[in-house]
């Protein structure tokens, strides 16, 4: 099948370069525009408490009383604020509601905190109905501007704060990280294929090829999320420009390795093309398949958040494995060896290349390389059993320079640290609720451990459904908070409501409560099903159900090493309480698919040498002399690629951009290079079985034989 592509691609290219620019502009003129949405709540089933809370609120207090961003007032010099302060703050906040920005509803100031370090204007706007509407934040950056202009020259100083500001910061650092991680990654994948090939030609190729594509998954991911009204999450769009330069990148460079190494054994630029697509064309195709199913299991997720994110990585890389097939050889086809342009490297391999020393060590002492490589995944993974997982999103999608986080933080100065996004109890009846069950049940709920104030009840219009304001003593996305929602709170709510009536417990904190419990589903879910159908396409691969389990169990070591490698620095070295609470699931995905990607190929090298006739361990150092510089180069250019989100400044970002970057070098330099030829080689022919792999080829020494003939002046034309 993949001779028969190869053919058709490299005899028509002009035809396929055609089509594909032709679907390209196609998608990008019909698709819709795709937006991402940044509240939680958007991505939780129905039958969660919090979400049952959040329609209950819409239901009855649609003109939701909770303030949508806090002004928070202080003194330069830390000191109480004065009774001259006081009357400048209800100054500002006269001002500002003269001003009557667009979208902001009410704003009124409250009396100072009880030690007088600080006082808040409260700010009430309009709700958001649609993802495409943004009037809430661009109302924050009117406040903003406004609260500069009506500030008094005084000692005081303010910021603002809240959730709606929170979101806005979230999304200036979103713009300046994707320009940081787009930049680096352009930057990383140029400098490192000007290193391994010395030709500026090569260098640009996967830049060009994966930013025209681009426009087409972008408006692919557009059309699906509209047709089965997927929420994609504010992440998705930096995860996706990573995936799609990385693996795409990662695939065209398997293809020119492979067309290289056939040049290198006298092919002409053509037939040598055609070899290429013939030889890897499986291993790729098996590599992206091992990497859409990982992606796509995440469909069966509870999340909302991870259903949008599976298709769309699923898309990011079913077209760049298109295009490595089709796009990049039609070009190389019309370009020929001029693609190597100005080097000569490509015509001979170098003596006593590195690689060859390496598969030759490996080939005699495979025992070795096997305990030590797997040592130290094992090592690595023990640390992975001291994971916390933290739902601190607010602080961690952004700078901690942005103005929300360090307003945030005067805040908890003469607040409660759930001032900025209080949770509510609300408590429905059939009936009229009685005033005086109301009072009693305020009343207890005040007394729950954790929480600091409790509202006075706010009832409906029919008298039936009452909400309380409940601000708690902890940030409401911190361990305490979530603990305090998830333990005393709810259960002291379902429990003291009155006879006849039912409570749900809602807000940012009871919403995080119910992530945890869909994560520990999904995690249940989507890890085992990935698992099953990757070493089915093992198993397909390689016609062997022995080779599969051992390069699972590898590929979960390295999972195992990759956490283990997180919670070191970041909780042992860095001091952080703990690691963002869907960083396993992210990494597992990445990790299992990307480091049985590179496994996928080691092994298929590994197969293709023993059924040429060599022993175990000669096959094994061949492989290693042939495959390794290709791993080792995509290896680096991915994990550089996720090594850039470190760049963005907030530490999801640093978080999620570490961990992956460490399991792809784990998977890359460690599994594939060592692990994996190691263990196959000590395994031998049983590897194979019951299919023949380990068995010599005829057909395969006969090519050997018609490679290692000078090919006529002719033949090369």
């Amino acid at each position: 099948m993949f001779s028969r592509l190869g053919r058709f691609v490299v005899h028509q290219p002009w035809l396929v370069i055609g089509v594909w620019l032709v679907a390209i502009v196609g998608v990008m003129f019909s698709a819709p525009t795709l937006t991402a949405s940044t509240d939680q709540s958007d991505f939780l089933p129905s039958h969660y408490e919090s979400i049952q809370a959040a329609r209950l609120q819409q239901q009855a207090f649609p003109g939701s009383t909770t303030p949508a961003a806090l002004i928070v007032f202080e003194r330069a010099d830390g000191a109480p604020l004065t009774t001259a302060d006081t009357t400048a703050v209800q100054a500002v906040a006269d001002n500002l509601a003269a001003r009557k920005i667009k979208e902001v509803t009410a704003i009124a100031a409250t009396p100072p905190s009880e030690n007088g370090l600080i006082d808040i204007v409260a700010v009430q706007m309009t709700k958001v109905t649609t993802p495409e509407a943004k009037p809430q934040t661009e109302a924050v950056k009117d406040l903003r501007s406004a609260l500069k202009e009506a500030m008094p020259q005084s000692d005081l100083k303010a910021g603002i704060t809240g959730q709606v500001a929170q979101t806005l910061d979230q999304q200036e650092s979103g713009k300046t990280a994707m320009k940081l991680i787009f930049l680096a990654t352009i930057v990383l994948i140029v400098v490192l294929l000007l290193v391994v090939f010395r030709s500026p030609v090569i260098a640009v190729l996967p830049i060009i090829v994966i930013f025209a594509i681009s426009f087409a998954v972008n408006g692919l991911i557009a059309m699906v999320s509209k047709a089965f009204d997927l929420k994609v999450d504010s992440s998705t769009e930096t995860l996706l420009i990573i995936v799609l330069f990385g693996v795409g990148t990662d695939y065209i460079l398997f293809l020119m390795f492979r067309y290289r190494e056939r040049l290198r054994a006298g092919e002409d630029p053509k037939t040598a093309m055609i070899s290429s697509v013939a030889r890897v064309g499986e291993a790729i195709t098996s590599a992206a398949a091992a990497v859409i199913i990982a992606f796509g299991a995440l469909m069966l997720s509870t999340l909302g958040m991870f259903r949008a994110l599976g298709p769309a990585l699923v898309i990011a890389v079913a077209v760049a494995l298109l295009a490595g097939l089709t796009l990049v050889p039609a070009i190389v086809s019309l370009l020929g060896t001029r693609v190597f342009w100005p080097s000569k490297n490509w015509m001979k391999e170098p003596e006593g290349a590195r690689f060859a020393v390496v598969g030759a060590a490996l080939g005699r002492r495979p025992g070795l390389h096997a305990l030590v490589s797997g040592g130290v995944l094992v090592a690595l993974g023990v640390v992975a059993l001291g994971f916390h997982p933290t739902f601190d999103m607010s602080s961690s999608a952004t700078s901690g320079s942005s103005e929300s986080t360090v307003y945030s933080k005067v805040l908890l100065k003469g607040m409660p640290a759930g001032t900025t996004q209080p949770s509510q109890v609300y408590l429905r009846s059939d009936g009229v609720l009685d005033a005086d069950q109301l009072i009693g049940y305020r009343e207890t709920l005040t007394h729950v451990p954790g929480v600091g104030q409790v509202s006075q009840p706010k009832l409906s219009e029919n008298k039936q459904i009452a909400e309380f304001q409940v601000t708690l003593n902890s940030a409401p996305d911190s361990d305490a908070a979530l603990d305090t929602v998830r333990g005393p709170l709810r259960e002291t709510a379902h429990s003291a409501a009155p006879p006849g009536s039912t409570a749900v417990v809602g807000g940012i904190s009871s919403i995080f409560v119910d992530f945890q419990h869909a994560m520990n589903r999904d995690y249940k879910v989507v890890f085992p099903v990935a698992a099953v159908l990757i070493m089915l396409v093992l198993a397909l691969l390689l016609r062997s159900v022995v080779a599969p389990w051992y390069l699972m169990a590898s590929v979960f070591l390295g999972f195992a090493a990759t956490l283990g490698a997180a919670v070191l620095v970041f909780q042992h070295l860095d001091g952080e309480s703990g690691l963002i609470f869907n960083l396993p699931l992210i990494m597992y995905l990445f990790v299992v698919a990307l480091g049985t990607d590179y496994n996928i190929l080691m092994v298929a090298r590994l197969r293709e040498e023993a059924r040429e006739g060599n022993d175990p361990h000669t096959a094994a150092a061949l492989a290693i002399r042939h495959t390794g510089p290709t791993i080792v180069a995509a290896g680096a250019i991915l994990a550089g690629s996720f090594a850039s989100m470190m760049l963005a400044g907030n530490s999801m970002l640093i978080q999620l951009g570490y961990a992956i970057s460490i399991g792809i070098f784990i998977a890359a330099f460690v599994m594939a290079m060592f692990f994996t030829p190691s263990v196959t080689a000590l395994i031998g022919k049983a590897a194979w079985w019951p299919g023949h792999g380990g068995d010599a080829d005829p057909q395969a020494e006969f090519d050997n034989r018609q490679w290692a003939e000078p090919v006529p002046d002719s033949a090369k034309r």
